[in-house]
């Protein structure tokens, strides 16, 4: 019983700082809609799709979100990105579907079928799509780690919570396993950025902006 107590005392500790020092981390770069500063573009990180391909109200809040950020003149571009592992699984595709019904026009919306995570999804940012500055769109509960490895990877990231439109569609037991599912998602994440350096799916760079990237 002791032992116990004293492996939970030592993990405890652990698993909780990462998830401390990214929130403590990310603190002052959330803002509101109208209150975030002019970047190039959002990233909008994948979030599931529905058995019939349609996004999941995650998902449907975080392009709301991004939407509402180009028309508001906050960023010029959407970079959509989430998995594309499986033929009758496209999180970019259905991403982008929903964009256009929001009346984004399609030759700024730009796809990563090779966001499988967090972290590779901010990899490519920088090393395929050469973004410097960006607006990271996802939830209040996934915000802390997204900012924190897309800056620690070499991209200056703000973040944006996408947590207004769809909430009330949200599960509380959901809620509950995304907040928990976070603590070891981030001491993960440290880990691939500071000592794994794990090399995502990569391919030949194409720029977003390519002028801007010369």
């Amino acid at each position: 019983m002791r032992l116990s107590i004293l492996v939970l005392l030592i993990c405890l500790p652990i698993l909780i700082l990462p998830r401390l020092i990214t929130t403590w981390f990310s603190r002052k770069l959330v803002f509101s809609i109208e209150n975030a500063p002019r970047k190039q573009a959002a990233i909008v990180f994948g979030a599931g799709l529905w058995r019939d391909g349609s996004p999941t109200p995650v998902l449907r809040d975080r392009v709301a979100t991004a939407a509402q950020l180009y028309l508001s003149g906050k960023v010029k571009k959407l970079l959509m990105s989430g998995d594309n592992r499986f033929r009758y699984y496209n999180e970019p595709a259905s991403m982008q579907a929903y964009a256009l019904e929001l009346g984004i026009p399609l030759e700024d919306i730009v796809l990563d079928y090779a966001g499988r995570r967090t972290y590779d999804t901010c990899y490519r940012a920088r090393h395929i799509f050469k973004l410097e500055e960006v607006t990271l769109v996802t939830q209040e509960f996934h915000m802390p780690r997204a900012l924190y490895v897309c800056n620690a990877l070499g991209i200056s990231a703000i973040g944006v919570p996408a947590d207004q439109f769809a909430r009330q569609a949200y599960r509380r037991s959901s809620l509950i396993y995304w907040h928990l599912r976070e603590i070891p998602a981030t001491l993960v994440a440290l880990w691939e950025v500071f000592i794994s350096q794990p090399l995502p799916v990569l391919g030949d760079p194409e720029p977003i902006f390519p002028l801007e990237a010369q």
